[in-house]
């Protein structure tokens, strides 16, 4: 059904999401917060607007005071042991995330992987897979592409940062002293 207008369109992309999010097993993104909280450093890394939700996910992090890194920036320092990669892809087959994903096993490094498919090369190599049940064809999602996985994805990622704001005690006041100041 498409949508009629602009509330009505907020509406519908808000069921989405939330009907997605239903399809999240809470248990995994637990986990998922405590493997950021164990880590030595967080990478994350993504493709298209699958890797912009991964940034945003590094930009909290980095605002909690954790290590967090972009991979592929030119300033991202080496994945070492006891550092955990964060990939986000819908389909789970992207071959950069893959690559990147065998790459980080390869230096010791854990793989956490947000997928749409618990079947895909990316979760089944991946030692933690949240499956974000998102865009799985026309009949689940009005909107175009992975909109849905994307936008689930950021929330989901979004309420691991308040998890970890909450266990490690970090203020407002603390995260805004280490917002960007020369932008």
């Amino acid at each position: 059904m498409a949508a009629q207008n602009f509330r009505e369109s907020c509406k519908l992309i808000l069921r989405e999401i939330d009907s997605a999010l239903a399809g999240v097993a809470q248990e995994r993104v637990a986990a998922l917060a405590a493997a950021v909280r164990e880590a030595s450093a967080v990478f994350v890394t993504g493709e298209g607007r699958s890797g912009l939700v991964a940034r945003c996910f590094a930009m909290r992090l980095m605002h909690l005071g954790l290590s967090a890194h972009v991979v592929g920036e030119s300033v991202t320092p080496a994945l070492r042991e006891g550092d955990l990669l964060v990939a986000v892809s819908g389909t789970g087959e992207s071959d950069i995330t893959r690559t990147r994903a065998r790459l980080a096993k390869e230096q010791g490094g854990r793989v956490a992987a947000l997928t749409g498919s618990e079947g895909s090369s990316l979760a089944s190599g991946a030692d933690l897979a949240v499956v974000i049940p998102a865009g799985k064809g026309k009949a689940s999602t009005a909107q175009f592409g992975g909109s849905q996985f994307e936008q689930t994805a950021l929330l989901a990622l979004e309420a691991v940062v308040l998890q970890l704001r909450e266990e490690l005690g970090r203020s407002d006041e603390e995260m805004a002293d280490r917002h960007a100041t020369v932008e």
